[in-house]
């Protein structure tokens, strides 16, 4: 067999060097061991495809299992809350559906945010004006007269003994009284805590000690939003006391942020503005009584004070809100102040000058600083004993801002005679005006002839 094989080996040597090219036949043994190098070829690729089908397999549930972890995780970390401290210390809003950006609908958002909105009122004694009497000739003589106003108020937070609610500033402004009507129509009397007259912002405070336990458990206290990320056009809603009927909802946009208004004219002044006093305007209802109420974005957060409208026949849908961004540090401030009980009016504290308002537009005419101007210091009253001149401007009265003389016969009711307060004046120093801060011991109304404080 071997020589065969050699010959045929041989010959197919010599055939190929030939022109007819024949194959050489092939042995038995040769055609054997092919056989087997064919078997063992297809085992080897038989398992090579085998392992190729596992791993396929166990990579495509491995991706499989990743995903499902993944899509589990989002779903986890989007369910979730992510837990924010508020400057004002203020709870979340409870809301049972969704926590993303503008999830809720309006009606989540007022059951969510009524237990934190209190309507007040505002009782007072003011003077008008008579110009008639009982037969009918021209009386000027003014007379005093008991007045009721209405207002809105939001819950920001609470100290041991208090409730603190805020509000504007002209809501509570010259209060003989204050009031205040939670979300179960329990009525307490209220005092204040600390005001504003330039930002339009007071806080008032209702003893924890006059709340029924009902109604400490129905209320709630505002979330504290972000103002400065409001969009022109982004959904807002407002809640307040309209016309003191109570509680209602009103919703609109975003019209402007940034704007500046002025309370002498029918329009606002129409730019944008980096003043510190401006104002979000919104085509939200916004009416008598829904000052100090809340403006509100898509997830119930308080992003707003509802202080003014524009009220015309020409105009429709301009209202306008505090940015509660910019005023968050001037609300902790009042917050933190002592709270003021009003003394009775012949135990009243007066500083013994006479003067009249200096108007922004006064101040800004002029260049003179804006507050009230002392055209006259009586005799053997505080301001005489403490140095205060004639031709001064005050300006501050224990750290309040003071612009009129409005502002300073309001503080005066909440110091009794013989209290020492710091005041702030700007003195005339030839061309310009100096500031100085002085302290003055209150005298008592029969100690100096003041005819306005």
């Amino acid at each position: 067999m071997m020589k065969k094989y050699k010959f045929n080996q041989e010959h197919s040597m010599q055939q190929n060097n030939g022109t007819d090219r024949d194959l050489p036949e092939v042995s038995p043994v040769r055609q054997s061991r092919r056989n087997r190098k064919q078997k063992a070829f297809l085992k080897k690729v038989s398992a090579l495809a085998l392992s190729a089908v596992l791993f396929g397999g166990l990579a495509a549930g491995t991706f499989q299992g990743v995903n499902l972890l993944i899509e589990s995780s989002t779903q986890t970390s989007s369910n979730g809350t992510s837990g924010s401290s508020s400057l004002l210390n203020a709870s979340e809003v409870s809301a049972t559906s969704g926590t993303s950006k503008g999830s809720l609908d309006v009606s989540d958002i007022a059951e969510a945010a009524m237990p934190s909105i209190v309507s007040i009122t505002n009782q007072s004694v003011q003077e008008v004006q008579n110009y008639f009497n009982t037969f009918g000739y021209n009386y000027q003589q003014p007379q005093l007269q008991e007045t009721e106003s209405c207002g809105s108020g939001i819950i920001i937070g609470q100290n041991d003994t208090e409730l603190l609610i805020v509000t504007n500033y002209h809501v509570v402004e010259n209060a003989d009284t204050l009031s205040v009507s939670f979300i179960d129509n329990q009525v307490c009397e209220a005092s204040l805590k600390g005001m504003d007259s330039t930002n339009d912002l007071a806080v008032i405070a209702v003893s924890l000690d006059n709340i029924s336990s009902d109604t400490l458990s129905s209320i709630s206290t505002a979330v504290i939003g972000d103002s400065d990320s409001l969009k022109v056009g982004e959904q807002v809603v407002a809640i307040g006391n309209a016309l003191g009927y109570g509680q209602s909802v009103t919703t609109g946009i975003v019209s402007a942020t940034n704007r500046t208004i002025s309370s002498s004219d029918s329009s606002s002044t129409d730019t944008e503005s980096t003043e510190s006093s401006t104002y979000i305007q919104t085509d939200a209802a916004i009416n008598p009584g829904n000052s100090g109420g809340a403006l509100l974005n898509m997830d119930g957060e308080l992003i707003g004070i509802n202080t003014a409208k524009l009220s015309s026949t020409e105009i429709e849908g301009m209202g306008y809100a505090i940015p509660i961004s910019r005023v968050q540090d001037i609300i902790e401030s009042l917050m933190n102040e002592t709270t003021k009980t009003k003394v009775e009016e012949g135990s009243q504290g007066t500083i013994g000058v006479s003067g009249r308002d200096i108007s922004s537009d006064v101040a800004e005419a002029y260049q003179i600083p804006q507050g009230v101007y002392i055209s006259n210091v009586s005799e053997n009253s505080a301001a005489a004993a403490a140095g205060i001149t004639a031709g001064s401007i005050l300006t501050s009265f224990d750290g309040n801002t003071v612009t009129s003389v409005s502002d300073l016969q309001s503080l005066l009711q909440y110091y009794p005679a013989g209290s020492q307060v710091e005041v702030t004046l700007m003195v005339p120093d030839q061309s310009s005006y100096t500031e100085k801060t002085i302290t003055i011991t209150l005298g008592s109304a029969d100690s100096s002839s003041a005819s306005l404080a």
